[in-house]
Order: structure tokens, then C-alpha cells, then sequence
């Protein structure tokens, strides 16, 4: 249930084509929609059911595997259960299968980074296979996974909301933050906070959970079923090619993850030195003029603005803020951005409430500047217009992106055309 538009079911299609079993494909977008996936799926026996769910799909399946972007209150998933269906999800999948050592991360920013970042350590220290949420689906590398190797999943909380159906979790469970986000998903913060904790729920008594001690998430120790660990930002710094004291907190959450196979802290200052950011995390993308280009596009929620607002000083800083509304609190980025701005471009559907909620929190002074934009484009050659010798250009958007793009990749990649463009 749910082929995705950049690959997000592929893997697991491809997988249960192989094992032999006979899968159906439904998605509620059309074909046209689908095509990249779709020619991922070329020569597989497999049937594609594209535009639309037909209850019989549901009613009529033995196993139901869900794609992370359905609905958790989807009736088609309840028709499937209903009729005596199994549920699974790709992780799960894969979680019930691998015979490597696993280690989960997960948090309301900084995810993708650290599982990068400990992937990038222990695959000098030995064999690593890195997947999940950052875009790569191991199950077709099941084979190649031996028991001395180790695995580094992101999992975000729509994945790890179907984590009690196995009641596994990872051995080893880094959480980075918790933040408001993906309200528009989750019925509360309760609820978000529920779906994280299930990456150390299900854990037993040898296995470890890594907390940041400087976020509130360093509260849960006490609800562990193992050994707890703490990293924080002010831990022995590492030498980053990457700014921001939110990478350094970064690191240290894959240092403490990695420490745990063994992996000598030199190895990891190494891999450090040499790790390049993630496309669309605080990625440096143009320099001309004097003035420096940051594409921070999978900066999606206020928290992880916050912090990436905390990497330049205040007075070079034109930032882009702003995208699709997904109903989280609005207040703390806005007051950040009247501080630590000297020009604030808004656009989105969020753009009208972040330019009013800085002006409010700005209190008539001159800086910053704020400039509204009806398009991301119009927003981009703005901020560029604005900025000097000297500046930041920095898209923070503090939202996501499906109110002009179909995800963050895109809307990062706009950003380098724009800003790459003579």
C-alpha cells in the first residue's frame, strides 16, 4: 500500500516479487505520477493498482505491507485487518530478517545526519550497511549482511509507529531531540513521543539506548529496558568540515554509537574530518560576491531552524523561511528570526503568519528586514538581490515542502539552480 512518487515501496515490491510471493501494488496517484517508480518495478510480476484503492485489494490479501506515508487511520488498513490480514511495513520487514547487529536513529532533527555520520565511522572500523528512512532499502541486500556486520537505520516515527507489530527494536538506539513535528500525522506530542519510543521499547537488557543529555528526550533513561548512554554537544569536539554546534552534537551521537563495536575514538575523529554534508543539511552550495549560499531544505521543522540560525552570526544572515503549514507552533522560530536576522524572506502557506509573527516579535526596530514572496522562486532572487559582501544566504524553511514541491529534494534543488544561475 503505497508505491511513492521517489522509490519509497520499490524495494519492497522488488523483494516480495522475488521471494515469490504475488503482489499487488496500490497507490492512490496515477501511473503518470508514478513513472520513475513505476519503471523501477519493469519485468517483475507484479500487479499495479494506480489511481485509486479497491476494497477487494484489501479484503482479499494475506499480508498487507504499508508504506510509512499511509494514514495510520487509512479504513483500508482497517478493512485488511478486519478481514484477517497481516500488517507489516518494510522495516519490519527487514528488522525480522537481519542477522547484523542494528543500530536505530531517530529524533525530530539530525537523524539523517548521525546515521550518515556512524555509518561513515563504523565502515572503517568493518563492514556497515546504512538504510531506512535516509532513502535506501536494505532488503534486497539481505544476503549480503552477515552476522559480523553492522547496520545503521534511520527510522522516523511513521516507520517506528509500526514497530509493536514485530515488538523489536533496534540493539542499539540513538534518539537525537524531540521537537514538534508532523502534527498534521500525529493526534498530539504524546502521541509523536510514543511512536519514538518504541525505537528502545521493545529492547532487552544487554542493549543500549543513546540520549542527548541537553534535550528533554534524556528524561526517558528511566523508561529503558538496557544499558543508557548520554552525548551532548559540549562532549570532546570533534574537527568538522561542517558548521553549526547542532553538528557537533551530531557527531557525538555517532561516536557514541559506533564506540559501542568497538571503534577507537581516532577512527571516528578521522571519518569526521572527512565527512561531507548530506545533500540539503547546511550544504554550501555557491559562494560569489563575498556572499555564501546555504541550503538547509530538509530544515523542515522550527527546531531544526533554530539551530541551523545558531551557525552564522546574526548581523550577515538573509534567511528564507517559510512552506507547507504543518501545524506546529510558529512562535519560537519567529522570535529567533527577529533576533538572529538581518533579512527574513517568507513564503509558503506559513509565509504571511512567520512575516507577522517576526515583525510582532521585532517591535517596530528597523532589522530585520522582512520581505514577503508568493513563490519559493520569487523568495530565492529576493534574498540574493539583498544580500552583500559579507552575508549568508541561508534557505532555513522550518517547514515542509508540499505546498510547491513534492518533497525537500526539490526544493533544494531549485534553490541551487537559482542561486548557481549568472
Amino acid at each position: 500500500m503505497g508505491l511513492g512518487r521517489f522509490g519509497g515501496g520499490v524495494g519492497v515490491t522488488r523483494w516480495l516479487a522475488r521471494q515469490g510471493a504475488r503482489v499487488t501494488v496500490s497507490d492512490l496517484a496515477p501511473a503518470e505520477q508514478l513513472a520513475e517508480s513505476v519503471a523501477a518495478l519493469n519485468g517483475l510480476d507484479v500487479a499495479l493498482h494506480l489511481g485509486g484503492h479497491r476494497e477487494q485489494d484489501f479484503t482479499g490479501c494475506e499480508l498487507l505491507v504499508i508504506n510509512p506515508a499511509v494514514p495510520f487511520d487509512s479504513p483500508h488498513i482497517a478493512a485488511a485487518r478486519q478481514a484477517g490480514a497481516e500488517l507489516t511495513t518494510e522495516i519490519n520487514l527487514f528488522l525480522a530478517r537481519c542477522r547484523a547487529p542494528v543500530v536505530g536513529v531517530t529524533g525530530s532533527a539530525g537523524k539523517s545526519t548521525v546515521t550518515a555520520m556512524a555509518g561513515a565511522i563504523l565502515a572503517r572500523h568493518g563492514a556497515c550497511h546504512v538504510g531506512g528512512n535516509i532513502g535506501v532499502s536494505l532488503l534486497e541486500r539481505l544476503d549480503e549482511i552477515r552476522p559480523r556486520h553492522v547496520v545503521v537505520l534511520e527510522l522516523s516515527s511513521f516507520q517506528l509507529a509500526w514497530l509493536p507489530l514485530l515488538a523489536r527494536s533496534p540493539r542499539v538506539a540513538v534518539v537525537t531531540n524531540l521537537h514538534p513535528n508532523h502534527l498534521d500525522r500525529h493526534a498530539s506530542m504524546r502521541e509523536y513521543a510514543d511512536a519514538k519510543k518504541n525505537i528502545f521499547r521493545f529492547q532487552r537488557g544487554g542493549d543500549v539506548l543513546i540520549l542527548n543529555r541537553d534535550d528533554p528526550v534524556a528524561d526517558w533513561a528511566g523508561q529503558a529496558p538496557g544499558k543508557v548512554e548520554f552525548f551532548g554537544a559540549d562532549d570532546e569536539a570533534f574537527e568538522l568540515p561542517i558548521p553549526g554546534r547542532h553538528n557537533q552534537a551530531n557527531a557525538q551521537a555517532a561516536w557514541a554509537a559506533a564506540r559501542q563495536f568497538g571503534a577507537p575514538r581516532a577512527l571516528a575523529a578521522a571519518a569526521l574530518r572527512e565527512f561531507q554534508p548530506l545533500p540539503h543539511r547546511m550544504q554550501l552550495v555557491a559562494e560569489r560576491g563575498g556572499v555564501r549560499y546555504y541550503n538547509d531544505s530538509k530544515c523542515t521543522t522550527p527546531a531544526e531552524a533554530l539551530v541551523a540560525l545558531e551557525s552564522f552570526p546574526s548581523e550577515n544572515m538573509v534567511v528564507i523561511v517559510g512552506g507547507y503549514d504543518k501545524q506546529v507552533p510558529l512562535e519560537g522560530l519567529c522570535a529567533a528570526l527577529a533576533a538572529g536576522a538581518k533579512v527574513v524572506v517568507t513564503t509558503g502557506q506559513t509565509g504571511e503568519r512567520i512575516a507577522r509573527g517576526v515583525e510582532a516579535a521585532a517591535g517596530g526596530a528597523d532589522r530585520p528586514q522582512v520581505v514577503r514572496a508568493a513563490r519559493f522562486e520569487a523568495a530565492v532572487r529576493a534574498a540574493c538581490g539583498l544580500a552583500r559582501a559579507g552575508d549568508v544566504v541561508l534557505l532555513a524553511p522550518g517547514c515542509a515542502s508540499f505546498d510547491e514541491f513534492q518533497n525537500f529534494q526539490q526544493r533544494g534543488e531549485a534553490f541551487i539552480r537559482l542561486v548557481r544561475q549568472p
